[in-house]
This record gives C-alpha cells, sequence and structure tokens, in this order.
C-alpha cells in the first residue's frame, strides 16, 4: 500500500508541471487569440504573449526532446521494453498527430478564405456608396444653409453695425442656427448671436478658412465643435452700403442632428477600419496562422507527450515482469515484482510471483540435496584419501574416474595424470604398469569380482599389488546390495552396469618383511647347526696333523699336512659364514648418537686408500650436511660392505673404481655409491637385496642384505640401479635428526616421499 502511495505521489510530481506548463500555453494563447483581433485595445501585448508561447513551447519540445533521447539510448542499450515503447509512442503518435494535421490544414485553409472574403469588391463598393451618400446629403444641407446665409447676408447690408445685433439674434432664431456672427475680413468680431448665452466669444474660424473667403468671397465645410458635435461652418462676405466702409464677413455655423452625425462617423469610422484592415491583410493572415500553428504546436507536444507517458505507464509492468525474469535467470528466486492495479498484467504479475515462489522453494531444496550430496562425496573423498590402499574407480567406458591418494603414491604417478585416461592410455605412459593394466583389461571383460597378485618392475625396484575388483551394476529393486547399486529407472531396462572399482595394496614390504624373517631364522639356525660341528672338527685335524706329522715319510707328510691345513682353512671359512649368519639374524643393539655422516665416510675409506690394488675412490661429499641420529658402527659396516663389492667388481684397476657422493635432500640425506663394474643382471636386480643373492663365486649372498638391514634399522631407504653407462649405483636415503621413527616403519613409503628418486 505504502509503495503504491509512493508511486502515485512521484507519478504526480512529474505530471503535474507538465499540465501546468500546458495549461499556461493554453491561456496564453486565448489572450493572443483576442489581441489579435482587437489590435487597438491590446496594442503590443501579442508580441510579448508569442514569446511566452515560444519560450513554453520550446520548454515542452525539450522535454520531449530529452524523453526521445532517453528512449534511443534504452534501445541502443537494449534495455527490456525498449522497441515496445518505441512502437507504442509511434502508434499514439500516428493516432493523434494525423487527425490534428488534418484539421489544421483546412482551419489554416478556412482562416485564408475568410479573411480574404473580409475584402471582396463588393464590400468596399458599398462601403464607398454609403460614403458618398451620406457626403451627398451633407453637400444638399450645406447648399440650403449656404442659401440661408446668403439671405441673412443681404439682409444686412443696409443696417449699421452699431444695431446690428438685434437683427442677427432674429436672423438665427429663424434660420435655426446655432451661432451667427459678423466679422471684418481680418476675422474680427462685430457682432455675435448664439443659442448659448453663456457663451461670450464666438467660434472663430481657421486662418485658412479666412484666407479661403478673402481670396474666393465663400467657405464652407463641416467643423467639428468641442462639446457640441459637427456643425456646417459657412462664411460669406457681403458688402457694406456706407461710403468707403470695407465688405463684412457672416459667419453661420448650423448643428448637423445628432442621427446625422452618429451616422456619419459610423460610416466614416467603417470605411477608414475598412482601409487600414485591407492594407494589413496579409499581416492579419500571418498573425492568425501564427496562432493556429501555436495550437497545432501545441496539440502536437502534448500529444507526443501523453504517448510518452501512456506508453512508460503501460510498459512500466511489463518492464518489471523482463527484469524479473532475467533476475530468476541470474538464479535471483527472491524476485518479487509490485502489483499492478488489476486485469491481464495484474494477473500475470500473480502468476509469476507464484512461480518465483515455488522456484525459491524448488532451489532451497535442491540446495539441501546439493549440500547432503556434497557432505557425502566429501566423506568419502575424506575416507579415500586416508586409505592406505589405493582405489581406482573406472566408469562404463573403462575411462579412469577418480584416483586416490594412496593410488598415486603407491604407483608412482602424477595426482592429475590419471583421472579421465583410459587404462591403455596410463599403460602407455608409464611402462612399468603394463603387467597391471594387461591384468585389468583380462578381469575388466569378465564382469565378476577378481582378485590377483601383480609383480611391477618400475624405478624403485620390484613391487608386488595385491589387487581386488568388483563392477558396479544398477538394478531395479531399489537398494543397495553389496558393491552394486541400483535405481528405480532401471526398472524398465534391466540392470545398467556404471563401472568398476579396484582396490590394492602395496604388499612388497610385508613380502620382503616375511622373506626377510624366514631367512633370519635360517640363518640362525644354520649358524647354530654349521657352528656345532666345526671345533670338533678343526681340533681333529690339528691333532692328526700333530700326532702323525714326525712320523710319516716325508712325501706323507706334506701330504697329511696339506689336508690338514686344507680342513682349518676350511673350517675358518665355514665359521666366517656362520658368524655372518648370526649377524643377519641376530636382533639389532643400536647405540645412535649424532654423527657427522661425510666424517664417517672419510675414516672408514681412508683404510682402502693407498692399498697394493692401485684402485681409485672419489669423494664427492656436500659440505655441512645435517647430522644423522645414527649407530656409527652399524653405518661403518655399511660403508664397508658397500667399498668391498665396489672394489671387487672393479674391472680395470688404476682407474677410478668407486665414487662416493653424499648430498641433502631435505628431510633427507643421501648418499650413493657408484661401481665401474659389471653391473646388476635384470635377473639379479629385482632380488639384489635378498639373502643369500650372489653372483660372487665366494660371497655368501649376505651383504647387501645386511646393508639392507642396518638402513632400514636406521629408518632409511635404499635402491639398486645400473648406471646408464657402466657399472651400478647403490643409493640410500636416512631422515635427519630425529625423524628416523616418523618417516618408515616396517618398509611402508610415507606420502612426504620427496620427488626426483
Amino acid at each position: 500500500m505504502d509503495g503504491g502511495t509512493g508511486k502515485l505521489k512521484q507519478y504526480l510530481r512529474g505530471i503535474i508541471p507538465i499540465l501546468a506548463l500546458v495549461l499556461l500555453l493554453l491561456v496564453s494563447l486565448s489572450f493572443m487569440s483576442t489581441a489579435i483581433q482587437e489590435p487597438g485595445q491590446f496594442g503590443g501585448t501579442v508580441a510579448v504573449l508569442a514569446a511566452i508561447n515560444a519560450i513554453a513551447l520550446i520548454l515542452l519540445g525539450a522535454l520531449i526532446g530529452w524523453n526521445l533521447w532517453r528512449l534511443v539510448r534504452q534501445v541502443r542499450n537494449r534495455v527490456p521494453g525498449a522497441h515496445l515503447t518505441v512502437r507504442m509512442v509511434t502508434l499514439f503518435v500516428a493516432l493523434s498527430v494525423t487527425p490534428v494535421l488534418v484539421v489544421y490544414y483546412f482551419s489554416l485553409t478556412f482562416l485564408h478564405r475568410g479573411i480574404d472574403s473580409w475584402f471582396e469588391v463588393r464590400i468596399e463598393e458599398a462601403l464607398e456608396a454609403s460614403l458618398a451618400l451620406s457626403r451627398s446629403a451633407l453637400d444638399m444641407r450645406k447648399g440650403e444653409v449656404l442659401k440661408q446665409t446668403n439671405s441673412i447676408a443681404d439682409s444686412l447690408m443696409d443696417i449699421p453695425t452699431a444695431l446690428i445685433d438685434h437683427q442677427l439674434e432674429d436672423a438665427r432664431a429663424l434660420s435655426g442656427a446655432s451661432e451667427l456672427t459678423v466679422m471684418t475680413l481680418q476675422g474680427q468680431s462685430l457682432a455675435s448671436s448664439s443659442v448659448d448665452h453663456t457663451s461670450i466669444m464666438p467660434h472663430h474660424p481657421e486662418q485658412s478658412a479666412l484666407l479661403q473667403v478673402r481670396r474666393t468671397g465663400l467657405y464652407i465645410g463641416l467643423d467639428p465643435l468641442p462639446g457640441e458635435g459637427l456643425h456646417i461652418r459657412v462664411i460669406t462676405s457681403f458688402p457694406d452700403t456706407r461710403l468707403g466702409a470695407e465688405p463684412r464677413l457672416l459667419q453661420g455655423l448650423f448643428p448637423l442632428t445628432e442621427r446625422v452625425n452618429e451616422l456619419t462617423d459610423s460610416v466614416q469610422a467603417a470605411y477608414t477600419s475598412y482601409g487600414d484592415r485591407a492594407l494589413s491583410r496579409q499581416e492579419l493572415k500571418g498573425s492568425f496562422t501564427l496562432t493556429l500553428s501555436l495550437v497545432l504546436l501545441l496539440t502536437l507536444f502534448s500529444a507526443v507527450w501523453a504517448a510518452f507517458l501512456s506508453a512508460r505507464r503501460a510498459v512500466a509492468p511489463l518492464y518489471d515482469l523482463v527484469n524479473g525474469t532475467q533476475a530468476v535467470a541470474r538464479g535471483d528466486y527472491e524476485t518479487r515484482l509490485p502489483p499492478s492495479g488489476s486485469g491481464e498484467i495484474a494477473a500475470l504479475v500473480e502468476s509469476f510471483n507464484d512461480m518465483t515462489g515455488k522456484l525459491a522453494g524448488a532451489r532451497d531444496e535442491a540446495s539441501r540435496s546439493q549440500r547432503q550430496v556434497e557432505e557425502q562425496r566429501e566423506y568419502l573423498e575424506a575416507v579415500l584419501a586416508r586409505l592406505s590402499s589405493g582405489v581406482i574407480t573406472l566408469d562404463h567406458t573403462e575411462s579412469i574416474f577418480k584416483v586416490n591418494q594412496a593410488a598415486h603414491q603407491i604407483l608412482g604417478i602424477g595426482p592429475d595424470e590419471a583421472q579421465g585416461n583410459t587404462l591403455a592410455r596410463l599403460g602407455e605412459k608409464y611402462p612399468h604398469l603394463h603387467p597391471l593394466v594387461e591384468a585389468l583389461t583380462l578381469h575388466l571383460g569378465t564382469g565378476e569380482d577378481w582378485r590377483q597378485e601383480i609383480n611391477l618392475f618400475g624405478p624403485g625396484g620390484r613391487q608386488v599389488l595385491l589387487c581386488r575388483g568388483t563392477p558396479l551394476v544398477l538394478h531395479a529393486t531399489g537398494s543397495h546390495i553389496g558393491t552394486q547399486v541400483v535405481r528405480p529407472e532401471a526398472e524398465k531396462t534391466g540392470p545398467s552396469f556404471l563401472g568398476h572399482v579396484i582396490v590394492f595394496d602395496d604388499v612388497t614390504a610385508l613380502i620382503q618383511a616375511q622373506r626377510n624373517a624366514a631367512w633370519s631364522e635360517v640363518a640362525r639356525r644354520l649358524a647354530h647347526e654349521i657352528k656345532n660341528p666345526l671345533t670338533p672338527i678343526q681340533l681333529s685335524a690339528e691333532r692328526l696333523r700333530h700326532k702323525y706329522l714326525d712320523k710319516l715319510a716325508p712325501d706323507q707328510a706334506k701330504t697329511l699336512d696339506s689336508l690338514t691345513h686344507t680342513i682349518v682353512q676350511q673350517v675358518e671359512s665355514m665359521k666366517s659364514m656362520a658368524n655372518a649368519f648370526s649377524d643377519y639374524a641376530r636382533p639389532p643393539q643400536m647405540h645412535p648418537r649424532l654423527l657427522d655422516i661425510n666424517e664417517l665416510i672419510r675414516e672408514t675409506l681412508e683404510l682402502y686408500r693407498g692399498g697394493q690394488s692401485g684402485n681409485i675412490i672419489e669423494l664427492r661429499l656436500e659440505p655441512d650436511l645435517p647430522k644423522l641420529h645414527a649407530d656409527p658402527d652399524r653405518l661403518r659396516q655399511v660403508v664397508h660392505n658397500l667399498t668391498k663389492n665396489a672394489l671387487e667388481a672393479n674391472r680395470i684397476p688404476g682407474q677410478t673404481a668407486l665414487i662416493v657422493e653424499a648430498g641433502s635432500i631435505y628431510p633427507y640425506v643421501e648418499i650413493v655409491f657408484r661401481d665401474r663394474g659389471s653391473g646388476f643382471s635384470p635377473e639379479v636386480i629385482e632380488h639384489a637385496f635378498d639373502p643369500y643373492m650372489t653372483t660372487k663365486p665366494k660371497g655368501t649372498g649376505l651383504g647387501l642384505a645386511i646393508v639392507k638391514k642396518i638402513v632400514e634399522e636406521h629408518g632409511g631407504d635404499i635402491r639398486a640401479e645400473n648406471n646408464p653407462d657402466v657399472g651400478a649405483s647403490i643409493s640410500m636415503r636416512f631422515p635427519v635428526g630425529g625423524q628416523q621413527e616418523l618417516q618408515y616403519r616396517n618398509g611402508e613409503r610415507k606420502a612426504a616421499e620427496p620427488s626426483g628418486r
């Protein structure tokens, strides 16, 4: 209600000044029309009124021009409803301007013809005839009074001036003159008789009349007397019979009747007015044309302004509706249109408001559902992200749909390189995943649950994955059964295949731990079983040598000595092997402390410098490495074992046999031993750290196994690989400081492991 009242007040504030301006124009035009018809009465007000009308029309035209400019700008800016406003304004203007122009044309034509009819020849001749008739009547009257005046003059010729007054009075009374005066030729009054006895001085004629009398002896004419109307003035000269006297003048004033005066004035005024208007005929036409044109402009401007106003009023609800529709299209479902009276538009507005209300409710419901789905999705992603098992989901085209973080780490693929690709493309990009891709392709076609152990051979060595897979199928039962998702839409079409879920675990460390435990048990038992008979065998051989060496012939003694020496050497060798078994099987006795790994490497390798072999060891140690929290004796054993293996593998004496590198890859310290031997064969490299794996004739196969065990005891990681040119490399990483307990446990690789391995 308040909104409607506010709009009404705003509407009235906009329209009242315009209506006042139009009313001012109407009043001004009315006065102007009257002033044109009565120019003598209003004088110069026509120009003032024309200026006022022109200013008002300019203001109204400027208002219309501003509205037109606004409309053009709205059309250019593609404001909703602008084109409809243009069409409505054009229609309104056409409907109003056409009849106005027709009326203007015919009115102007009739006006010009009417003015021309005022000045026809017959009217002018009638006025001239009337004027001639009035003049003829006056001339007859003049002749009569002239005769009377001459008769009076004849009767006064013999009368002396002193006695003439009485005679003048009688003659005036008989003739009906209002005044009779006897004057000298110079106009000096000698005697006078007037109907107005209070008048002292007679009415003297003009000098021009006296001159005419002296020249011709007679003057007759119409002269107006102040307050007395028109009079016929007759002046005639008559002789004085006295000897030597100059002629005298007799002036007679004969009044015209009041009716004659009125008719004469009327005819004269009409003729004068007709003459004046005849001279200003074109000016009169121009004035009336100007007035009519101003009325036309007022009508046109008012019609155009009313067209703009009506169009805006009519389009306003549609404009609100378009804006509301666009707001809804942008997602603003809270839009409500103001009520717009009654009728079809009001029903449309009400329907729109009802629609937006329902849309807002539907949007809120959809938002709630979306939030629930999003929460479930986030929950599922959180669960998948925290699973240690790798999870891969495939869609119905066998393209990868989702891969969790554990799967990226286990397979060694980038975070954005799997999703959206097919298994075939993934296998092409990562060749070490070919066995996995082949196994998955084989099982996906069966449409059944499956389980398989798959071996991968990548940059980090052999990797064992325990994989499980199951298909996702839609059923029409409306329930979830296991991994089979169902929906009601499948009721008519039957089960629908969605994709696969593949779950796998990296059991490499577990299998290696089981293998190490088994080999440790074997080594412990072998050490126990081998050590027990070795000492009696060695003692028996030594006793035989001491007892029979001096009693036998020289050649037999030599043979005995050689045999017993061989037995003792082999026993010592077997003791060394048994001790190695014991070391591998024995639980570690760790005594960790902070140590400088560079210093430890230098001290240990110093023992191998300057020997007879001529092997060269090159150190590439990064200075100021972080200190390690480790057991120095165990790490020395690692350096000894790797150095011994590298020197034994060297094939070219006198050249660099071993390169030892140490560097920091925060939060790790990496140590690399690079030899110049023959490297690892493909069959050996994947089992390089397994116990009893050796290619040397006299090797025990426990050197690298013990090294791996010591590295893992310190929370580190070790791997073997062949150099690009020649030889092999053993790379180890140890966490700096006290990080060992945090980074590696039970052989499981953490997510924080840096790239570049």
